[in-house]
């Protein structure tokens, strides 16, 4: 994850090192000047990277599988059993 500085640079840290992180640390960053300005507002953005997402469309293996799915119209109590589960 990105973090900037109250001088303005942008470091690099984890979630783990953000949440270690305490005032001490950040002075000390600040005073090494540590890290940089960054210019480009997308800078390590998830819109710059182009990925080519692939998905499965063949999941269902079988007609079967398709069969069992519950219409929208039924109602919950008439796929589920309730007495099922019961000691009667």
């Amino acid at each position: 994850m990105l973090y900037q500085l109250p001088n303005g640079k942008v470091i690099s840290i984890t979630i783990d090192q953000y949440l270690e992180l305490t005032d001490l640390d950040i002075q000390y960053l600040m005073s090494i000047d540590f890290g940089e300005h960054l210019v480009d507002p997308f800078f390590a953005s998830a819109v710059e990277t182009k990925q080519n997402k692939k998905y499965d469309f063949d999941y269902v293996s079988s007609d079967e599988e398709l069969d069992n799915i519950p219409d929208d119209s039924v109602s919950f109590d008439d796929i589920i059993d309730l007495t099922e589960n019961l000691d009667v």
